[in-house]
């Protein structure tokens, strides 16, 4: 499977997740939560989505723009992957967060 990803990390991620749950009433797509270090949210986004936007300064994105490679931590679908969790799992091939909803959503951290 391939995607992007955008991090926020600490409570900004967390208050970011919080609002794309407002916005998309029910499943807003994949992130994984870091239970620990930065405590990072990461937003798994459609592939190519990431780039050639000018994103907040809290927010890294996860692309593969030329001459870049980008690592994501995913947890395991099943089973314990401290510090690592689903905060929403997958639900279907091709499901991401919708990146221009995320994207304005981003700038009222």
């Amino acid at each position: 499977m391939q995607f992007d990803a955008v991090r926020v990390d600490g409570e900004d991620g967390r208050r970011l997740a919080r609002r794309m749950e407002e916005i998309i009433v029910g499943e807003p797509g994949p992130m994984v939560a870091e239970a620990s270090g930065r405590r990072g949210v990461y937003f798994l986004v459609p592939p190519g989505s990431t780039a050639h936007r000018p994103w907040p300064r809290e927010v890294t994105t996860f692309n593969s723009e030329t001459g870049r490679i980008s690592y994501v931590p995913v947890p395991a679908l099943e089973g314990r992957t401290w510090p690592l969790l689903w905060r929403n799992p997958p639900t279907s091939p091709g499901r991401f967060v919708h990146t221009l909803i995320l994207f304005n959503a981003a700038y009222d951290l």
